[in-house]
C-alpha cells in the first residue's frame, strides 16, 4: 500500500481533491476533443469541395492547353515567360492549444505575361485556369496539413481523456471507497469500545 492510500482522513481529503481535478480535467480535454472534432469535420469538407473544384479546373485547363497546342505548335516557350510566385508565406493560428498553419497568398492581379500576337483565346483561358489551380491547391495544402494535425491531437487527447475516463477517476473512486469504508469501520470500533467502558463505568 503506497504513503498515499493509507486509511486516514487526510489522505481521503487528498484523494478526493485529486479525483476532483481528474474529473474536471476529463471534462476539459472532452470538450477540447469535440471542438477539435467539429473543426476537423469542416476543414474535411472543404478539402473534399476544393479537391473536386480543382479536378475539374484541372480538365478545363489541359483542355485549353491541347487546342492551344494545336493551333500554336507546342507552347513551351512561352510557358517561361510565366513568373515565379513569391507572395505566399506561412502563419499559424490556434484551436485549443493546437497551432494550426495558415498560408498567407497575396492575390495580385491576373496580367497575361505573354504577347497577344504569339497567343490565342485558348491559351489565355488555359493560363487563367492554371492561375486557379494554383490558387485552390494553396487553400488545399492548408486544409490538408490542418487536418492531419487536428487529427494527431484529437487521437493524443482522446487517449488521455479515456485514461483519465477508465482507469485514473476509477481507481481514485475505489481508493475513496476503501478509505471511507475503512475510516467507518474504525469509527464504528471506536463506538463499540467507549459504550464499552461506559457500561462497565456505570456498573
Amino acid at each position: 500500500m503506497s504513503q498515499n492510500n493509507i486509511p486516514t482522513k487526510g489522505n481521503l481529503i487528498n484523494i478526493k481533491k485529486s479525483l476532483s481535478l481528474a474529473e474536471n480535467g476529463y471534462n476539459l480535454l472532452d470538450k477540447k476533443r469535440n471542438v477539435l472534432t467539429s473543426e476537423l469535420m469542416i476543414l474535411v469538407k472543404t478539402a473534399k469541395g476544393l479537391r473536386g473544384e480543382i479536378e475539374f479546373t484541372y480538365k478545363q485547363a489541359y483542355t485549353s492547353l491541347q487546342y492551344a497546342n494545336i493551333s500554336l505548335g507546342i507552347c513551351e516557350n512561352i510557358s517561361k515567360t510565366i513568373p515565379i510566385e513569391n507572395n505566399i508565406s506561412l502563419n499559424y493560428r490556434s484551436i485549443m492549444g493546437i497551432e494550426i498553419p495558415e498560408i498567407k497568398h497575396q492575390n495580385s492581379t491576373i496580367t497575361i505575361p505573354y504577347g497577344y500576337y504569339q497567343s490565342n483565346s485558348k491559351l489565355d483561358h488555359a493560363y487563367l485556369s492554371f492561375q486557379k489551380v494554383k490558387d485552390l491547391t494553396i487553400i488545399l495544402s492548408e486544409a490538408d496539413n490542418s487536418i492531419y494535425k487536428l487529427a494527431h491531437a484529437i487521437k493524443k487527447t482522446k487517449k488521455r481523456a479515456n485514461s483519465l475516463k477508465n482507469i485514473i477517476i476509477p481507481k481514485l473512486q475505489s481508493t475513496i471507497k476503501f478509505i471511507s469504508e475503512y475510516l467507518e469501520e474504525k469509527d464504528r470500533e471506536e463506538f463499540s469500545r467507549l459504550k464499552v467502558i461506559k457500561s462497565k463505568t456505570d456498573r
